[in-house]
Formats: C-alpha cells, sequence, structure tokens
C-alpha cells in the first residue's frame, strides 16, 4: 500500500471527530444543511457576502481539492447572520471548472444561501465532515474575526467537499462565539 505524504498531512491539520468542542459540538457534527438549522432557528436569518471574487485556495485547500495551490478559483467568503449578528463565517472554494452546467449560477450568488441550492438538490453528494480548532495563525481565523469586536482564543470550523457529476467545490463553515449564545 503507497501512502500519499499528501493525506497524512491534511489528516493531522483537519480530524474526523471534533474533540472537546463543547457548546459548539452539536453545530459541528450536524451533517444536515446549515442555512436550514439556522434558518428555522432565527427569523432574521441571512447572508452577507463579504467578497466573492477569483484568488487562489489556501494550501491545505487545493490540495483536499486536488489542485495547484497556483490555480486561481472563485472563492466566497460570507457571513451567516441572525439576530443581527454573525454566527458563522463560510468560506467556499469553486473551482472554475466546478462552475459550469448545473452549478454555472454559484458564482454569482451574492446574498443567497449556498447551503440552500447545495441541498436542494438529492443528487449533489457530500464528503464526511472534517474538523478544526483554529487558532490566530491560521488564515480562516484571521478572516473570521476580522468581522468579530472581540476575538476569541480560537474558533471551530468544520468542511466537506460537495460534488455533482465531475464538478466539486470545499465549504468551510468558521463557527463564531454568538451562535452558543442562543
Amino acid at each position: 500500500m503507497k501512502i500519499d505524504p499528501h493525506n497524512i498531512q491534511l489528516r493531522s491539520n483537519w480530524l474526523r471527530k471534533p474533540f472537546s468542542a463543547s457548546s459548539y459540538q452539536s453545530w459541528l457534527v450536524d451533517e444536515g444543511s446549515l442555512t436550514a438549522r439556522l434558518q428555522s432557528d432565527y427569523a432574521d436569518f441571512h447572508v452577507k457576502t463579504i467578497r466573492q471574487q477569483d484568488a487562489k485556495p489556501i494550501m491545505d485547500e487545493a490540495a483536499v481539492l486536488k489542485r495547484k495551490q497556483s490555480t486561481a478559483a472563485n472563492v466566497r467568503d460570507v457571513l451567516l447572520m441572525g439576530n443581527q449578528e454573525a454566527l458563522v463565517y463560510a468560506h467556499s472554494v469553486l473551482p472554475h471548472s466546478s462552475l459550469r452546467g448545473e452549478w454555472a449560477k454559484l458564482g454569482k450568488l451574492g446574498n443567497k444561501p449556498l447551503g440552500a441550492t447545495l441541498f436542494s438538490d438529492p443528487r449533489v453528494k457530500r464528503t464526511p465532515l472534517s474538523y478544526k480548532k483554529l487558532s490566530k495563525h491560521h488564515a480562516l481565523y484571521r478572516k473570521a474575526v476580522a468581522n468579530l469586536s472581540q476575538a476569541p482564543t480560537y474558533l471551530w470550523a468544520r468542511r466537506s467537499i460537495f460534488s455533482l457529476k465531475c464538478a466539486r467545490i470545499l465549504v468551510t463553515e468558521v463557527f463564531l462565539p454568538a451562535i452558543t449564545d442562543q
């Protein structure tokens, strides 16, 4: 059996289970649509787009998508809002090759929730969730706390790949402290 060193590195960075996630646990392990859960919990739920543009993915994102890091993709950063607070920082990497056919409009969602589109199609497959406790050294932590008045010591994140036919996109959700206040 040949062991791919890339997979070893990814396995050590992103976990199969969130350990010691305390008040974030139920949010992290829920395999349903995060958008649907937030819509049911928050009457004023909405998506606030921070940016959606071509950019290079983070190195571990490119590796998990099996793409070169130097290849630009459509990168979307949004805040999932409820009770007029940021609850989740969502970061999606949409390779240009995946923005064709049925997913052509995903590159221009604006303030529409990506999750609603993905979970509405039963043909879309999702890989198992992986988890990471993000510290101030991680790029996604720094992006997520840029929208907070006070930065916590760490943030919990989860990610998975959604696929439809040959198209694949990576969705990472970083849970912000306000989500545990409900």
